[in-house]
């Protein structure tokens, strides 16, 4: 697997939001770097995921170490066994909080078979609901479970005023026309630059400007030229550039249509 050389970050003009990563999993220091160099590369706002009722805490300590980290709560697929009613009840109570964006990460992920799909099925309807309720929009994982997606959100989209984001988007196109035909943003990240991703970048093609937005998964999904490396949302540039070359359009006007989109999909209220 070739990394490409190694060459610097680039810089652009327009800010960028980091839509997706998980800076939970970084140690005090390596948040601090992060964030420092994450800055230094035009990063303004930081999105850091919620995954499981283990670090629904966490995350929401994150949105108050720093000014431009805020987060979301929700569970992943892989952890619906441990979706409770108390847990439910968290993510509601923690709905109203200015610091909280989003319900997710929720889905449905048949690849890897964490969970009972009877179970993330039941557990992705239930937060689907949370999200109506609370009218925040959603952050959605797929994997390998395009039918029953699409059926699930089906249900609960026209409900969903701000609907949400389908993020690293990798399935098929069926679903990616369903997901924007229904008003959902698609996100994408590093993948995109993956030698082997045709696939995506196919979609990435087909994907309207006004619904896309960046993000990097981080720590994983390291974008080439620095695969093999632990990801960060400083390597976003990279991201940009290989989308736009992908939609062939200048690097300044994707990220100025992906800044809006963010401040759209997660901060309704702020000026644009």
């Amino acid at each position: 697997m070739s990394k490409g050389k190694h060459r610097d970050i680039p810089l652009f003009a327009t800010p960028i939001i980091e839509t997706h990563c998980h800076l939970d999993y970084l140690d005090p220091v390596q948040l601090q770097d992060t964030l420092t160099r994450s800055r230094a590369v035009g990063i303004e706002r930081i999105v850091t995921i919620a995954v499981s009722a283990s670090n629904l805490d966490s995350v929401l300590a994150l949105t108050r170490v720093a000014p431009d980290i805020w987060g979301t709560q929700g569970v992943h697929p892989h952890e619906a066994e441990s979706f409770t009613p108390e847990v439910a009840e968290i993510i509601r109570e923690r709905g109203s909080d200015e610091r909280i964006v989003a319900v997710g990460e929720i889905g449905l992920d048949y690849f890897y078979d964490h969970a009972d799909r009877a179970v993330q099925r039941s557990v992705f309807a239930a937060q689907l609901a949370l999200a109506v309720d609370l009218d925040l929009p959603v952050v959605i994982h797929t994997r390998e479970a395009d039918e029953d997606t699409r059926a699930i959100l089906a249900e609960y989209a026209p409900h969903l005023r701000r609907k949400g984001v389908i993020h690293s988007f990798t399935s098929g196109m069926a679903l990616a026309e369903f997901c924007l035909e229904a008003g959902f943003m698609l996100g994408f990240n590093g993948i995109t630059t993956f030698n082997r991703a045709d696939n995506v970048r196919e979609v990435v093609a087909a994907t309207p400007l006004d619904q896309l937005v960046l993000e990097t998964d981080s720590p994983y999904l390291t974008p080439v030229p620095y695969r093999g490396r632990p990801n960060a949302p400083f390597y976003l540039p990279f991201i940009a550039e290989r989308i736009a070359e992908v939609l062939e359009i200048p690097v300044e006007t994707l990220l100025a249509s992906a800044y809006r989109n963010s401040l759209a999909l997660f901060f309704p209220n702020t000026p644009q």
